[in-house]
Parts: structure tokens; sequence; C-alpha cells
């Protein structure tokens, strides 16, 4: 989806950038309304991850929320299932479902299940298991090469997946058929189930593992909306390899009360919590 510019007055870009920041916010205040239904559960990483998920959704992607099936359309693949709070809030936000069902979020028989799977409209995979979307986004490269259709991939991982052997495989492999309209990012949010990554089993030099693996690696800012596009616009100067843009992230981003948690991977929120949240969040910028 493309926003829409005014260019009396202001840098175009500018423009874009702000507008795509408001976008995020409203992201994140979706993602607030979901948890607190349930009181629980992945809030940081769909507070993390909306700058990315505004960027692609409201700006990069060629996706169409009436004709889903659109063949030319890019792909998103939410390697990372237990991010799906955040993705619903995106694709409620683009029209996809009404953003009353965020409502439904965690609830039984609803479509916007914990994690998220193909059952979900706007969802191409189903991503409980970690380690399987950089593989799945991987054949449906292929496969648009094969029908000569110029639709990209996008496929969004966590810096834990990382440890999935299955990842540097998919990685290899992405490289050997110098897939150039595939597009990876990482989020290095320095969490997981059981602690930091460098505690658990470290994975960094991130970028310079993917560099040695063949394909064309950045890393930024997550959280910086213009870097986001930045590294994108860049990426898409190299042709002949695959790309990954390593996002650092702070989970829980735009709420303190979540920021500040030594472990933040899965949050229980008090119920008095939440109005604190929503307060912190929407005094942190003003929305147009």
């Amino acid at each position: 989806m493309k926003i829409a510019q005014n260019n009396h007055t202001k840098d175009p870009k500018d423009v874009v950038i702000r507008s795509l920041e408001d976008r995020a916010k409203r992201l994140r205040l979706h993602v607030l309304r979901m948890a607190q239904r349930v009181g629980q559960g992945y809030v940081g990483q769909g507070l993390g991850i909306a700058d990315l998920l505004a960027v692609l959704y409201f700006h990069e992607m060629r996706f169409d929320p009436r004709r889903l099936d659109w063949e030319s359309r890019d792909r998103f693949i939410l390697s990372t299932g237990h991010y799906s709070i955040g993705v619903y809030a995106a694709l409620a936000e683009t029209g996809v479902f009404p953003l009353a069902e965020l409502d439904t979020y965690g609830a039984d028989g609803s479509r916007l299940e914990v994690a998220g799977s193909e059952f979900t409209p706007g969802f191409e995979m189903t991503g409980g298991s970690l380690g399987h979307g950089l593989s799945q986004g991987i054949g449906m490269a292929l496969g648009l090469r094969l029908k000569e259709l110029d639709a990209r991939i996008f496929v969004l991982l966590s810096d834990g997946e990382l440890q999935e052997g299955v990842t540097w495989e998919a990685a290899m492999s992405a490289s050997h058929y110098r897939l150039d309209g595939l597009f990876a990012f990482v989020d290095c949010n320095n969490q997981q189930a059981d602690g930091a990554p460098a505690d658990v089993l470290n994975v960094e030099p991130v970028a310079e593992k993917w560099t040695s693996f063949g394909w064309n690696a950045q890393r930024i800012n997550g959280n910086d909306v213009g870097a986001i596009m930045n590294a994108i616009e860049s990426a898409k100067r190299y042709k002949g390899q695959p790309h990954v843009i390593v996002l650092d992230t702070l989970i829980g981003k735009g709420v303190p009360l979540f920021e500040k948690r030594d472990k933040a991977h899965f949050i229980r929120v008090e119920p008095g919590e939440w109005e604190l949240a929503r307060t912190q969040l929407e005094g942190s910028n003003s929305l147009e």
C-alpha cells in the first residue's frame, strides 16, 4: 500500500516518515488493545516490530487487502509465529479484516490465534514452530521465478531463531539460487524465552554471518522508520544476492513500563498496568 503525500511545503520523504511513524503508533495501540483482552502475551515483540510492519504494509509492499490471492502480490512471511499480535494489527489497519475483530484475539474459535496460521486472512504460512519461514519463503521465491513474476518475499525472523540449523541451510540455498527478490529481516531484541541469546547460544556477529553465506547484509536501528526505508532502498540496488536487514529493536518499544523489564519475552501484566501502558504510548508523540 502506498501513502498519499502532501508535497506543498514539506520534504516529501519527511512527510512519508511522519505518516509511517503515526501508523506504527496506531499498530502499537492495537497491540495493547489485543493483549489487554488476555492479560498477557508476546506484547513486547508486537510493540518492538511495529516500525518495520508500518514500512512494509503501508509503504513498500505491493499488497491489496481486497485481493489476498493476487498472484503478483509481495508476500510477508512471519517465521516467528509468536509475533502474530503485531501482524494482526497491521492487517486490521490495512482493512483485511475489521478492527473490531481484534477484540477476539486469543478467544476460542477466533481467527486471531496467539500463534498465527494460514487460517487467518493475510497470513501466508503457519509459524508456530521456529526456523521454517525462510525455507518457505525461498520456495515461494523459486516458484515466482518459474512463473516469471517479479513479486518479492519479505521474511521476518528473530535473533533466537538463528540458533536453528535449518535457517542456515536455507540461507545457503537462497544465496546459491541468487534470489534477489528475497528480503529477510532479523529482529535482534536480545531476548528469548530462556534469557539473552548471548547467554543461551550466542548468534553474534549476526550481519557478518549472513555476509559469509553470500547475502547482502545491513544492520540498522529497527525502531527508526527512516533507517528501515533507506536500508530497503539500498538493498534493492544489489542484484544477484538475497538481502538481509538486521534490526536492533527495543522490546516493548513505546511503552517504558515494558521497555524497562528485565524479562519481557512473555509479559504478564497486572490489570492496573494497562491504563499506564496506554497513557505512556499515547504521550510519546501526538498522532496526526
